[in-house]
């Protein structure tokens, strides 16, 4: 169990470590590649699309093939994201950069059940933390993504960034090599076949409701912030090399309370600990609004990092909690459907929101759902509502 925790959270390290790279440059790639500024994170978007539209197709196919057969054909699908984005930047088309990200985007779509996958590895005691520490993973993403992103974008002369995204294939592929030595359950018969209740049923349980409310809007939030953070500092004309630096600690806000989340999970309650994100990332919100110096910008982006580990580590493991096994497929495909659908819509808007009201307005836009987040989850945790996967 211990081992194929390990493996997934290294899985999760390389699958970040090559997301922050791209957040980190994608943006200012495409200032030079997109025909018009407004159009600087319409490649992240078409990512997160990608990553949306094949999330509940990933998790059917993964019932029928295994979560490992289904990781290796997400690996590949990374590998080619890295070869097209390479090659649009070599022939300074955004069409092709644009075709890299829809493939690193189908990527995501079969990465993000490393954590699902966790749980199904792990004891029914050990499942949160489990959870937690594959998440975990994404602190060598803190320190590898960007600067990966820094050191190589210079490598190859007269193609600035070109570097990095070569370096994206070789995380690929070290990638499927990993998942070649995790052993996960195969799907039972019933989990392949039985039909579990529909999914208007699984949907307005209240636990199940209030475990996709927080995941959206963690990543929702965090999303909207963060993809347009490098652009803000850009606008303030601060380097690139102090970008990297900012989404370097943000990314370690994310990850690294993954080592004792799971454990503030198990003792605390999952709902307080969701509560207490949802609070971190609205302080995020003031301090991004403060007359702070350009300080302002680490300090943030910190807090938003901590607050989505808290809230959304707290969403997946109440997600668990809400449904049965022959559910499994459909629950947490719908529940990335809809995560990523809403961090596709942030993705493409920021760029522009960014453009057109400003980044104090970027910053008060997320205010009334962090407020409407924690009023549910407050609610559940002060109800009488049973968390079980009966509802």
């Amino acid at each position: 169990m211990k081992k194929n925790v390990a493996l997934l959270a290294t899985c999760q390290a390389l699958l970040q470590s090559c997301n922050a790279l791209l957040v980190a440059s994608s943006g200012l790639v495409s200032l030079v590649l997109a025909p018009s500024p407004s159009f600087a994170t319409v490649a992240l978007g078409i990512q997160f699309l990608a990553t949306m539209s094949l999330t509940l197709p990933a998790s059917l196919l993964m019932r029928r093939i295994g979560r490992r057969q289904g990781f290796l054909i997400g690996t590949a699908l990374g590998f080619v994201g890295g070869v097209l984005f390479s090659l649009g930047i070599f022939v300074h088309n955004y069409g092709l950069f644009c075709a890299g990200a829809a493939s690193f985007g189908a990527f995501n779509a079969f990465g993000q059940y490393y954590r699902f996958a966790a749980a199904d590895v792990a004891s029914e005691d050990f499942r949160s933390r489990a959870i937690s520490l594959v998440l975990a993973g994404g602190i060598v993403a803190a320190i590898l993504g960007p600067n990966l992103a820094n050191g190589t974008r210079g490598l190859v002369d007269n193609h600035a960034f070109l570097g990095c995204y070569l370096s994206l294939i070789i995380l690929a592929l070290i990638s499927m090599s990993v998942i070649a030595f995790i052993s996960i359950p195969v799907p039972t018969g019933a989990e392949r076949h039985k039909r579990g209740r529909p999914l208007v049923k699984l949907v307005v349980q209240p636990s199940y409701f209030v475990a996709v409310l927080g995941a959206m809007v963690a990543y929702g939030a965090m999303n909207l912030i963060m993809v347009s953070t490098p652009l803000a500092m850009s606008m303030d004309g601060m380097e690139f090399h102090q970008a990297a630096s900012v989404i370097q600690w943000h990314i370690l806000g994310m990850y690294a309370p993954s080592f004792f989340t799971g454990h503030l999970i198990h003792r605390f309650g999952v709902l307080n600990i969701m509560m207490a994100g949802v609070l971190v990332m609205f302080l995020c919100t003031l301090v991004n609004l403060s007359v702070l110096s350009d300080l302002r910008y680490w300090i943030a982006l910190f807090l938003l990092g901590l607050g989505w580990n808290f809230t959304f580590t707290g969403a997946t493991t109440l997600l668990t909690q809400t449904y049965r096994a022959e559910e499994k497929a459909v629950a947490q495909g719908f529940n990335d459907l809809l995560v990523f659908g809403t961090m596709t819509l942030t993705a493409a808007s920021s760029g522009a929101l960014l453009q057109t009201f400003g980044w104090s307005a970027l910053n008060i836009a997320i205010m009334p759902a962090l407020c409407v987040t924690f009023a549910f989850s407050a609610w559940l945790r002060f109800s009488h509502h049973r968390i079980s996967p009966d509802g």
